[in-house]
């Protein structure tokens, strides 16, 4: 890893990169936690995104986090061995996936996405803004996409217990499906899982408020 941590000091590229992209914040990290050193992050505190770059000392390669919310991961469009290679990567691809997750751009969608009907789904009418002190952060009009074909649909959040539901929908599977995160651990459910919205809403309407009851008496 030192070899590494020197390697990133001397990065010419990191040195020249701009202070703001839209709205997101640049900082430096160079920091290691656990067994990542993390290089540089570019971060929208308000709107809770962000993106970091760093190095992973397990797999030897070179990576890109990406954080919405509560919820994180990995993209792999950026993953690399090389830092010659992960470089050339950032200058190609780096911007144009922070400005996805910085501005709503429909054209950006699966076309899946659009033709289940989720945009304009009804049921975004009956949402509360709060529930059981769970803030609607992400909601149907403008779905996020994950990994592995994943897009969040909608996402209550508890920011200070770190805890959170999640309704997704896989293009792959065809399927949606829920998730908690209670007190940062993840948690899979099977109650919710439908093939189309107005499943969905049958099983929303019976569980979603005993759900997120049963999360909050749990936090």
């Amino acid at each position: 890893m030192e070899q590494i941590i020197e390697q990133v000091k001397e990065w010419e590229y990191i040195k020249q990169l701009p202070k703001e992209l839209f709205g997101f914040q640049l900082k430096y990290d160079m920091d290691t936690i656990g067994d990542a050193y993390y290089i540089f992050t570019y971060e929208d505190a308000k709107r809770r995104r962000k993106m970091s770059v760093y190095y992973h000392e397990e797999t030897k390669e070179y990576k890109v986090k990406t954080k919405i919310g509560l919820t994180e991961f990995c993209n792999i469009d950026f993953i690399t061995s090389k830092l010659e290679d992960f470089e050339e990567l950032l200058k190609t691809r780096f911007e144009n996936s922070l400005k996805s997750i910085a501005i709503f751009d429909v054209n950006n969608l699966d076309s899946i996405v659009i033709d289940k009907k989720i945009l304009t789904w009804k049921y975004i009418e009956k949402l509360p803004r709060i529930i059981e002190g769970f803030t609607l952060f992400i909601n149907p009009s403008e779905p996020v996409r994950c990994i592995n074909g994943s897009y969040i649909i909608f996402d209550y959040c508890d920011f200070e217990k770190e805890s959170n539901f999640i309704i997704y929908y896989n293009i792959f599977r065809d399927e949606f499906f829920g998730d908690a995160r209670i007190n940062q651990i993840p948690e899979m459910t099977y109650t919710f899982d439908a093939r189309e919205l107005v499943d969905l809403e049958e099983k929303l309407d019976a569980h979603l408020i005993e759900r997120l009851k049963e999360i909050r008496s749990r936090i």
